[in-house]
């Protein structure tokens, strides 16, 4: 169960990170990165991002040049939380493929 403290500090980084993909997405045409969920750590020192990326074909792809510039991206988001939290934690980006889940059960569900 996450306290009370990792829950606000979940919040804030998926609303910083949104706003940091939002603002480099609009560079790239057509394409759209959303942070679906944040996970931190008990002693807030790593930070598992996950994020749906549409179109989701090459979201792999795009996951792993994400984590290759991972340091980047953390100084962006060191930037703009540096006064609310002490340590910006380590990020690690994931691919959040429940949705592709969601739509091939209801496409299984659709053939029965």
């Amino acid at each position: 169960m996450d306290s009370n403290r990792q829950l606000k500090v979940n919040r804030l980084i998926q609303k910083e990170l949104s706003e940091i993909f939002l603002l480099e997405t609009k560079k790239m045409q057509g394409v759209f990165v959303s942070v679906t969920n944040v996970r931190v750590s008990p002693d807030l020192g790593l930070a598992h991002v996950y994020l749906s990326i549409f179109p989701s074909d090459n979201s792999r792809e795009y996951v792993e040049n994400i984590n290759g510039n991972v340091k980047s991206v953390r100084y962006e988001l060191g930037k703009r939380v540096g006064k609310q939290l002490r340590v910006v934690p380590e990020l690690s980006f994931h691919v959040d493929d429940s949705l592709d889940y969601i739509e091939n059960i209801d496409r299984l569900l659709k053939d029965q």
